[in-house]
């Protein structure tokens, strides 16, 4: 099985959301992990798929303008405005898959603290935390980098929030979509050498064999009518 390491795309928040699901619903050939690194065409927040409307209201920035979409992944409200944002889709039957979600969400993330390391930041894994937020990267706030959970990157000195992620696990297997704050990392980066070392560190800890590789073809039309699915009222204000 290879890693599949797709273009870098600038879309809208409900674009990228639409891609990265389909990205796990209909990926064409034979199984690959699939990862890509991504980038916001404006300010944008998204949230998780089981919060309520009237607390994501209530919590996002007043007299400001924004995308605004919810997830397919679980987690709380995540700002995009300055963070460097990746999702990891694993196909059914691989190793990590099967994991529970708290052991999937650990080994990934020390995949990515290990890319920040090398760049010299000091950031390693949340091991302690109350055992009913293990899988859960937001907390019971409901809004990420307020604080770090169980299996976060922190920064080693200040203790900052600097990663964390959203799982969603079905028939085809698990969809990974994570967010690093930017400001948090607390010293200029390299981020072409992160994503390059956090690929690295990812075929190493998953066994496979990474690869550039095209996009997809999808359906005519099937990335755009679920763009209008998950940019329609009944979607984002579903509960």
């Amino acid at each position: 099985m290879n890693l599949h390491v797709l273009p870098i795309r600038t879309a809208g928040a409900a674009e990228n959301m639409a891609a990265d699901f389909l990205l796990l619903q209909r990926y064409p050939g034979a199984p690959a992990v699939r990862f890509r690194h991504y980038e916001w065409r404006a300010p944008a927040f998204t949230f998780g798929f089981s919060q309520k409307i009237a607390f994501i209201r209530a919590t996002l920035p007043p007299d400001e303008t924004f995308d605004l979409c919810r997830r397919p992944t679980g987690g709380g409200l995540v700002d995009h405005r300055d963070d460097w944002t990746y999702t990891l889709v694993v196909p059914r039957g691989h190793p990590l898959e099967e994991l529970r979600a708290s052991a999937s969400y650990r080994a990934t993330h020390e995949c990515l603290a290990a890319a920040l390391v090398r760049q010299g930041v000091p950031a390693l894994i949340k091991t302690t935390c109350e055992p009913a937020a293990e899988g859960n990267a937001c907390g019971a706030a409901g809004v990420c980098f307020q604080r770090a959970e169980l299996y976060d990157v922190v920064h080693r000195e200040s203790g900052e929030k600097i990663a964390g992620a959203a799982q969603k696990r079905n028939k085809h297997g698990l969809l990974f979509q994570g967010s690093l704050w930017r400001p948090a990392v607390g010293a200029p980066l390299d981020w072409d050498q992160l994503h390059d070392d956090f690929v690295a560190a990812l075929a190493e800890s998953l066994a496979v064999q990474a690869a550039p590789t095209p996009w997809p073809d999808f359906a005519d039309d099937e990335l755009s009518g679920l763009t209008d699915a998950y940019s329609s009222p009944e979607w984002i204000e579903a509960r």
